[in-house]
């Protein structure tokens, strides 16, 4: 295991600027998760910590080495990718113990390995088997036992999961914590779903356009985003923004569309100032006190119920646990919970 330093890295291809001075650290033992949209350089950043990808200014260090001018197979890394990478017309014990016979490790260490590796993924009735023969979800395993295999420092996991079918993520998201969990790596994982990051992440790094716009633990990033691109990244729906000016001077009430909405405490904000006020679907309440919404459509999920809605001029969207009998027309009134507000600068999109 080692702790990763991302020192001002940069990335361009020509006069192309693709990451913008990225300053990151990651302790031993930490499972990181970098997430963005696709194109932010999340995966850029991670192959350069592979050395995978050159960088064009900076450093990155894995333990107390700087690895600039190392190459990949010198840094003690185990990368898994999203397509898996496997030899076709290799065994699964075989693909699992390729990189250890190249480093002509002794065959009875190679076979304690793997096997070792194959009973912590439940892969040991497969081991004489080939890819083709296998489902999507072995053949994500395989390309991690692959990795455990050679005992990195660092496991680097570049979308594993997206190639699989929603339960299937659901069951692989689990096994990969829980491996963790267990092996306690160093672990750097990219992907673009937002639930997958809230969901594995000692640390989450939010990523837009080459830099970072925050890191941090999940619920911090989920309760107190620092602008309206991570408010309204994570969190599923998505947070509700409604432009709004401030009706008070200590910002304890929010004129959005006509209707004055309460706020918690006291914010910086004058009297006229134009905000944001951000609202998650789920602190949305019936009451008959709230402002009016027409409902546009109805989406039961079974254990919960999505309303998206017309207020004024604002599209947004209110979730409820309990079950009601909403239909498309309908008018309904509702209650943003003031402690659950959130308010941003409507010129800087910065948290007020």
């Amino acid at each position: 295991m080692a702790r990763v330093s991302v020192r001002q890295v940069r990335k361009a291809y020509g006069d192309v600027e693709v990451i913008h001075g990225v300053d990151l650290d990651i302790a031993d033992g930490e499972f990181v998760v970098l997430v963005g949209p696709s194109g932010c350089g999340k995966s850029t950043l991670l192959r350069m910590i592979a050395g995978l990808e050159s960088i064009t200014s900076g450093t990155i260090s894995i333990g107390d080495r700087v690895v600039n001018n190392l190459a990949p197979s010198e840094r003690d890394i185990a990368m898994v990718f999203q397509n898996y990478a496997l030899y076709p017309h290799m065994k699964v014990k075989d693909n699992m113990a390729f990189a250890l016979r190249l480093r002509k490790t002794d065959p009875a260490e190679v076979t304690r390995r793997v096997r070792q590796a194959a009973e912590i993924l439940g892969l040991v009735p497969f081991l004489d088997r080939y890819p083709r023969q296998l489902s999507g979800g072995q053949r994500q395993r395989v390309a991690m036992g692959r990795a455990i295999v050679r005992d990195p420092e660092v496991f680097l996991f570049d979308e594993p999961l997206s190639n699989l079918d929603a339960k299937l993520r659901v069951q692989m998201r689990t096994e990969i914590k829980e491996l963790h969990q267990r092996l306690k790596t160093t672990t750097v994982y990219v992907t673009h779903d937002q639930v997958e990051a809230m969901t594995m992440a000692d640390k989450i790094v939010v990523l837009q356009d080459g830099n970072v716009e925050q890191m941090g633990a999940p619920l911090e990033l989920f309760d107190r985003p620092v602008n309206t691109f991570v408010a309204g990244f994570l969190g599923s729906p998505a947070m509700n923004m409604l432009k709004g000016t401030v009706a008070g001077g200590t910002a304890q009430t929010i004129d959005v569309n006509g209707a004055r909405l309460a706020v918690a405490g006291r914010h910086q904000a004058g009297e006229g100032q134009p905000v944001i006020f951000g609202i998650r679907p789920e602190h949305l309440d019936l009451a008959d006190d709230g402002f009016p919404a027409r409902i546009s459509v109805v989406e039961p999920t079974g254990s919960e119920t999505m309303v998206f809605l017309r207020f004024g001029e604002s599209d947004m969207v209110a979730l409820f646990r309990e079950r009601h009998d909403f239909k498309p027309g309908d008018t309904i009134r509702l209650r943003p919970r003031p402690n659950q507000v959130h308010l941003f600068d409507a010129g800087t999109a910065q948290r007020i």
